[in-house]
């Protein structure tokens, strides 16, 4: 993808995402309404693996219903920690991931939409989260200085990305030796057809930017990871057909575990 079109990309992101945040996330990865359904309720996020005690203790608004899975129950998140999330949106994740760090810890959240950032630290002030930080800024260029991060968390923006390399290159800067990554993305688990995959709409919709399976964990070792583990998950099918109605997208994509470990 050439510069100016991956610019382009991005543009189209952020102005989407900008939207969301001011509609208080009535519009997500799909093009009618969030990822799941709309409005977003604790239902929405136990189907995506969340607990509705997870969507009942972070503040209202925090929960936007934009992801496809929750990395926080693979994270395996230890007290004291330093937490990354790239793509931040509400702060749903890095409230979550607050919890888990305690006080000796901290939770640093990137999106590259102001509008998101705002949006997110302001429920941090409302929830009185004092270790949690957000910083505004792209996922292929993180604010965040290197071998500073014991993990790495993501609920399907790195598919929003035109530069996944980058993204994962960046990652591994920024994660101390033997850090790691515990991600939830879309997929690819076949070619997508061209109506799927032209078009700013399916791009900003998490479809036309899944990388195929094997694409992406090429991406990962060659970004220096090990460990990769992709576990596509068949049951997000179900939700993901709701992203894009009639356009068969659940037939190509599908909800991931993505994991790997720098060494």
């Amino acid at each position: 993808m050439q510069t100016l079109e991956q610019d382009q990309v991005r543009a189209s992101v952020r102005e989407r995402y900008g939207a969301v945040a001011k509609e208080d996330g009535s519009a997500g990865c799909s093009t009618t309404g969030s990822c799941c359904s709309s409005p977003v309720t604790a239902t929405d996020a136990t189907r995506l693996g969340y607990s509705t005690a997870d969507a009942r203790s972070v503040p209202a608004g925090a929960d936007m219903g934009l992801g496809c899975a929750n990395p926080i129950a693979i994270a395996s998140i230890r007290a004291g920690e330093t937490i990354l999330d790239l793509g931040s949106g509400g702060g749903f994740d890095c409230f979550l991931a607050s919890q888990r760090v305690g006080a000796r810890g901290k939770v640093i959240g990137v999106d590259m939409t102001p509008e998101m950032v705002t949006k997110a630290r302001a429920n941090a002030i409302k929830g009185g989260y004092t270790n949690v930080e957000f910083r505004l800024g792209e996922i292929e260029h993180l604010p965040v200085a290197d071998n500073s991060a014991d993990l790495i968390i993501s609920n399907c923006v790195i598919n929003l990305s035109p530069d996944k390399p980058q993204v994962l290159r960046d990652a591994f800067r920024v994660l101390k030796p033997g850090g790691r990554l515990a991600i939830s993305d879309v997929v690819a688990t076949a070619v997508l057809p061209e109506h799927l995959r032209s078009g700013f709409a399916a791009y900003t919709g998490c479809v036309a930017g899944a990388a195929l399976v094997d694409d992406l964990q090429a991406m990962l070792l060659s970004a220096g990871f090990r460990n990769v583990r992709i576990q596509p998950k068949d049951v997000s099918r179900e939700f993901i057909r709701e992203w894009m109605p009639g356009s068969s997208a659940s037939d190509y994509v599908v909800s991931a575990v993505i994991e790997a470990a720098k060494p």
